[in-house]
């Protein structure tokens, strides 16, 4: 039983050109779609499509183990401040990614060797069909080409990398815990003497009537550290095969026994291109 009328009549001006109709609406029967077309833009669903934001790296490159700081001297005497990386057992292609079955061109690596017990079944079954030993750490190098990768070879940092060369090294930074305003953000504190009630406290956090809210990305306390950081453009100083070390210039993020990430360094319009 229809429910209520309506006209485009009553609509307004600027449904006044249209051709005069009217529909019934009733609360048992739904509208079609032809009936609100005049008022309501409709738009066709897009297909979906996979959409890679994985960056593209200068090449391929390896994982590692921050063993720690030291002095290394220059055959003129300087003293270079280096970071030590160690090598275990690993740095095995264990995928081979392409465009026609992936979308995209990139090759897995995995490192640091394990038990059987400590990684999953999907996990062992995936490196079991690559047949390379069980890893921990599984990581993709997205890279334009990957025709002289296949599934099993060695990655060797002495190939790949050379004395001078620069690296982008990325890995997680040394966790802080729960920290105040001054160590988070490196603010001023008041004075600690002459009547002064404010030593450490934040301050101020915004005004009160306009706009009467805290600003989304307020610099406060929180958590500190324990968050991906990537160092770009540091000189591989020395490369040594007997230890199976490289040495950095400079200081790596995380703690000893952290895994850094170590690719070549990105220069745009030498191993990048610029579009």
């Amino acid at each position: 039983m229809p429910i209520a009328t309506l006209s485009l009549h009553s609509l307004g001006y600027c449904c006044q050109k249209s051709p005069p109709f009217s529909f019934k609406s009733s609360f048992l029967s739904k509208p079609t779609k032809t009936q609100f077309s005049f008022a309501f833009k409709t738009t066709e669903k897009r297909p979906f499509s996979h959409i890679v934001s994985m960056s593209m790296e200068a090449g391929i490159g390896v994982m590692g183990t921050k063993l720690g700081m030291m002095s290394f001297f220059e055959t003129d005497g300087t003293v270079v401040p280096v970071t030590v990386v160690g090598f275990r057992e690993g740095n095995i292609v264990t995928q081979v990614k392409t465009s026609a079955t992936d979308g995209y061109d990139a090759v897995q690596v995995g490192y640091r060797r394990v038990r059987d017990k400590k990684l999953t079944k999907p996990e062992l079954g995936h490196l079991g069909k690559a047949g390379v030993i069980p890893m921990r750490h599984l990581q993709e190098f997205r890279l334009q080409s990957v025709g002289e990768f296949e599934t099993g070879q060695k990655l060797a940092v002495e190939e790949i990398f050379k004395e001078g060369d620069l690296v982008d090294v990325s890995g997680t930074t040394i966790g802080k815990g729960f920290q105040g305003g001054i160590k988070r953000h490196n603010f001023k504190r008041g004075q600690m003497s002459h009547g002064s009630k404010s030593h450490r406290a934040l301050g101020s956090i915004g005004a009160g009537t306009t706009p009467g809210r805290v600003y989304k990305g307020k610099k406060m306390p929180g958590r500190m550290g324990g968050s991906k950081r990537k160092i770009r453009k540091l000189k591989i100083v020395k490369i040594d095969n007997e230890l199976r070390v490289v040495m950095i210039k400079g200081a790596l993020p995380g703690k000893p026994g952290n895994l850094l990430r170590i690719t070549p360094s990105k220069i745009v319009g030498k191993n990048i291109p610029k579009s």
